[in-house]
């Protein structure tokens, strides 16, 4: 917690916030997310991990999704689920590929293939879940917001 002003300040310092500088009495401010801070949330969101499924990364992105106007959690649920069965497939390529006898290598990659099933099954509760709850779709982007798609479309695609 003690980070939390120190982060926000830097947030404000990015333009991804922005404060009502000091308009309420006392030394906290309140704090919005800027379009450019909706737009970088939104990309990081979206950014499957590269490693092993992150699964209490993941479990904070699809609850930070459901607090998020404009999100669209089926969306973020579907990307995750994609490069999760990616990883799936190439422990199982990495399985078939291997020595008969090479059993080390065998459990090693079923223990991977196991976890990150639960993981997907996990996912699709989620999905199956919000789709029960009627949570609305994805607002409606902004004219700002459209303007920045493309932007953030590509960030989140390259990571740059």
């Amino acid at each position: 917690m003690g980070q939390v002003y120190t982060t926000l300040q830097r947030l404000e310092r990015d333009l991804f916030v922005e404060s009502d500088d000091g308009e309420v009495p006392g030394p906290q401010k309140h704090f919005r997310i800027t379009p450019a801070g909706s737009a970088e949330l939104q990309a990081w969101l979206l950014t499957p991990s590269d490693t092993a499924p992150p699964r209490d990364e993941l479990v904070i992105k699809v609850l930070v999704a459901l607090g998020v106007p404009g999100v669209d959690v089926s969306e973020l649920v579907q990307a995750h689920r994609r490069r999760l069965i990616e990883l799936m497939q190439r422990y199982t390529r990495m399985k078939e590929d291997a020595r008969p006898d090479d059993l080390a290598l065998a459990l090693v990659a079923d223990a991977e293939i196991y976890r990150i099933d639960g993981v997907v099954r996990w996912l699709d509760s989620v999905d199956a879940r919000v789709k029960r709850a009627g949570t609305p779709a994805a607002a409606t982007p902004s004219e700002s917001e459209r303007a920045d798609a493309p932007a953030v479309e590509e960030k989140a695609r390259t990571g740059r």
